[in-house]
């Protein structure tokens, strides 16, 4: 089958060698697995930092966002069929979507929403189990929760942010503040369902206290929180909630404590990482998210189609999340 592959970690994307095009075995589906047909992918920043971080001794397929048509199952397989359209976002420890067939845990895959073709549906797993297990895993929110209280999400145009502010609209009384630095940024985020937008290249306070806020009862960062971490502190209310998913170089918890701010940190892979015994949570959010998009409470967030998977068009979508410039959701779509 045909994949897109790296060998050397750490070349610059602009290298032909950094994602190069080969020929690899069909996947064998184990017991809970679905073997499924990739029809579409979307590339996240866990795809770029693997590349440029993770040495391999082998050609190693990334990609952790598909959807497809499901061509085989294995014998303990219950939850899905042959001829079922799938999306998923797949595990770290197995090979990634960037391939023909993939096999998946059934436990971390969901029905996909049969309003959206496959590129629509590509641009949703990943971020929607992380936005969901932030608000309702990690931060405790309840749904229909969070009457009187703020939530400030810093990097909200990106994948992860578009996804978050519809469910903390959708399925939470808390007031959206989200953070965008362009104008295409903040009229995109608007239209997702942000009640106020600030600017996290400007200073946090005064734009908050502009627009009624003197504190924050919750912020969530998705992206540079090493660089907005001193706001962040300053504009959390006493025992307000703090959440991030990206890599700061280093991370002082002891600014927290004066306020007794709680830390929350995520990471959608847990589960499949280490087989929790509620892995199985995955399947079943994904399958609600899938619901909510087909009764039009969701939309997905796609940003830019960059044509079929091939190893050229991967190497301009890494380039692009690299950049930070991104706008919602790049997607490929068939070989």
């Amino acid at each position: 089958m045909k994949a897109v592959v790296y060998t050397q970690h750490g070349l610059p994307i602009s290298d032909p060698a950094s994602l190069h095009e080969v020929e690899l075995p069909m996947p064998l589906a184990g017991p809970h697995d679905l073997l499924v047909e990739v029809r579409a992918v979307s590339v996240n920043p866990v795809d770029t930092k693997i590349r440029k971080g993770a040495a391999v001794t082998e050609p190693r397929v990334l990609g952790w966002d598909a959807s497809g048509i499901v061509r085989a199952v294995g014998g303990s397989v219950t939850l899905f069929k042959e001829g079922d359209e799938v999306f998923y976002a797949g595990s770290l420890l197995r090979p990634g979507s960037n391939s023909q067939f993939q096999a998946v845990d059934e436990r971390i895959v969901g029905r996909k929403p049969s309003s959206l073709g496959h590129a629509q549906a590509a641009a949703l797993p990943l971020t929607s189990i992380t936005a969901w297990e932030l608000l309702f895993d990690r931060l405790k929110v309840e749904e229909g929760g969070g009457a009187g209280k703020s939530l400030l999400v810093i990097g909200a145009a990106g994948g992860v942010g578009s996804i978050l502010v519809q469910l903390a609209r959708k399925l939470t009384a808390l007031t959206v503040v989200a953070s965008a630095s362009r104008e295409e940024s903040r009229n995109w985020v608007r239209e997702l369902g942000a009640q106020h937008v600030v600017d996290h290249t400007q200073p946090l306070r005064p734009q908050l206290e502009a627009l009624g806020f003197s504190n924050v009862d919750i912020v969530i960062s998705l992206t540079h929180t090493d660089r907005h971490y001193d706001a962040i502190v300053d504009v959390l209310a006493p025992q307000g909630q703090f959440a991030l998913i990206d890599d700061p170089a280093q991370l002082d918890a002891v600014p927290l404590k004066r306020k007794s701010i709680s830390l929350h940190w995520e990471l959608m892979f847990t589960r499949s990482m280490f087989e929790t015994a509620d892995m199985v949570k995955q399947h079943e959010l994904l399958n609600r998210v899938s619901g909510m998009v087909d009764a039009g409470e969701l939309r997905t967030t796609l940003g830019e189609h960059y044509g079929r998977i091939s190893a050229g068009n991967l190497r301009r979508a890494h380039a692009l999340i690299e950049s930070g410039r991104a706008v919602g959701k790049i997607v490929l779509e068939d070989f």
